[in-house]
């Protein structure tokens, strides 16, 4: 008998994804794991070792780098929130800012950096009691998750979440950049060759533009209670 399902969570930049995922892992007592963190790793890797230069990156170079590259999550003591390790070193920080935001989805879309996390986030998922966000846990890294949900949001919306994030942290940075670099996310993200990012067939649509965290998390933990029921049966 199945005691522990896994969640799978999906959408567009700044809608919320990872804090919706956080708190409902909270919630249930299940491991939050994020996985656009992973490719924010590769991302600062790549930007670190000369690997982007002039806005392009380094295929042949990044991929042959690619063993080199050890990814892990750690618990802070702190916020109690998993941060990633990048061999070894806490980059949570780093990772955020937005010259990685920036590069992310261009990294993202390699096949072999793709393959390369996809097989860790199995790994790390094949148990079950997990909450997973991302861009294409629903479709590709876990297709047979009992609980998938979408998440999106109108632009403005977005733009307004991101900038007001940035600022709280002290990035300098305009409005209209913080569009400019959504749109351009939402772009590379949907339209890659290599597991673009689409709302599966059975999951959840969930529109959080009018939402605030507190009904978007009610809605999630309800559809998963449910599925945890039956799940048990």
């Amino acid at each position: 008998m199945k005691e522990k399902i896994t969640i799978a969570i999906d959408g567009y930049s700044s809608c919320g994804k990872s804090t919706l995922a956080r708190g409902l892992a909270r919630s249930l007592n299940y491991i939050f794991i994020d996985s656009g963190a992973m490719y924010r790793g590769v991302t600062l890797y790549a930007l670190e070792n000369n690997l982007i230069a002039d806005e392009q990156v380094q295929k042949t170079a990044l991929i042959a780098a690619l063993p080199s590259i050890a990814l892990s999550f750690e618990r802070s003591e702190l916020s109690g929130h998993p941060e990633l390790l990048l061999n070894g070193q806490n980059v949570e920080k780093e990772i955020r800012v937005p010259r990685v935001s920036n590069q992310v989805s261009k990294v993202a879309a390699i096949r072999e950096v793709r393959e390369k996390l996809v097989e860790e986030q199995r790994k790390l998922g094949r148990h079950g009691g997990i909450v997973m966000d991302g861009r294409d846990i629903g479709s590709v890294v876990f297709p047979d998750a009992e609980l998938k949900l979408f998440i999106t949001a109108a632009l403005e919306v977005r733009v307004e979440r991101r900038f007001t994030e940035l600022t709280k942290k002290g990035i300098e940075i305009s409005r209209n950049e913080v569009r400019e670099n959504l749109q351009d996310r939402d772009h590379l993200d949907s339209t890659r060759a290599e597991s673009p990012l689409i709302r599966a067939v059975d999951a959840i649509l969930l529109d959080n533009s009018q939402l605030n965290r507190e009904e978007q998390l009610e809605i999630a933990i309800k559809h998963a209670k449910k599925l945890i029921s039956k799940a048990s049966r």
